[in-house]
């Protein structure tokens, strides 16, 4: 998991993570990092790698966005 800082908010760099670990990174990272939403999740060009990180979050009620493909942009808890 590589987290960084990009113009104030915190990103969440999903490659090279096994998409068998992606929904715990995914929902980790969010929690960890609750209180400096807006969050951002870069997923890259894969669906797959999209799709997992979709479902993670709405199975956990976390709001968020897509401004970009490959791009998830946590809104709210």
């Amino acid at each position: 998991m590589k987290v960084i800082q990009e113009h104030g908010i915190t990103h969440l760099d999903l490659h090279g993570v096994r998409h068998n670990n992606v929904s715990d990174e995914v929902i980790d990272f969010v929690y960890q990092h609750q209180n400096k939403i807006p969050l951002i999740i870069i997923c890259g060009n894969s669906q797959r790698m999209i799709e997992i990180t979709e479902t993670a979050l709405k199975e956990n009620s976390i709001m968020f966005s897509m401004p970009r493909f490959g791009i998830i942009r946590i809104e709210r808890l």
